[in-house]
């Protein structure tokens, strides 16, 4: 699946909810089934600095001797705050499985059209902000080591 298809998916899942407070559910249960990282991986460097609550991810590029030499990035992670574990379960299902650059070409937009971004606190908006930028980041380190 493309990664537009994925914020497809998440989209009629989300619109399939009531209010906030089923969606909010539904994020806490996507953040049970996120994968999760290894106890290995969970250093200082793997923290994503701008969360409030602690949030780890760690991120591996696979398949990169393969013909088109592109790879794929999956990412692992986890948080001590069920909110942002699901937050973060959600951008590991859409950006986890593709190359750098279809992960640094994304432009997520389910976000803003599940209405997340309306109701996350401020400090939580940075956290989510800071998962992605880190995500894209991690891409980018991967795109310029296949070159």
């Amino acid at each position: 699946m493309t990664i537009e298809e994925i914020e497809q998916e998440i989209i009629e899942e989300f619109e399939m909810f009531e209010d906030w407070m089923q969606r909010y559910e539904h994020l806490i249960d996507l953040g049970k089934s996120m994968p999760m990282i290894e106890e290995k991986h969970k250093t200082e460097d793997k923290l994503i600095k701008g969360c409030q609550s602690q949030v780890w991810m760690h991120s591996e590029l696979k398949d990169a001797c393969l013909p088109d030499r592109q790879g794929k990035i999956f990412y692992t992670a986890d948080s001590d705050a069920i909110i942002t574990k699901g937050m973060v379960a959600l951008m590991i299902r859409v950006l986890s499985n593709h190359t750098p650059q279809e992960i640094i070409d994304s432009k997520l937009d389910f976000i803003e059209k599940i209405g997340l971004t309306k109701h996350l606190s401020p400090t939580r908006s940075n956290g989510l902000l800071s998962m992605i930028k880190q995500m894209k980041l991690d891409a980018l380190a991967y795109k310029n080591k296949l070159v």
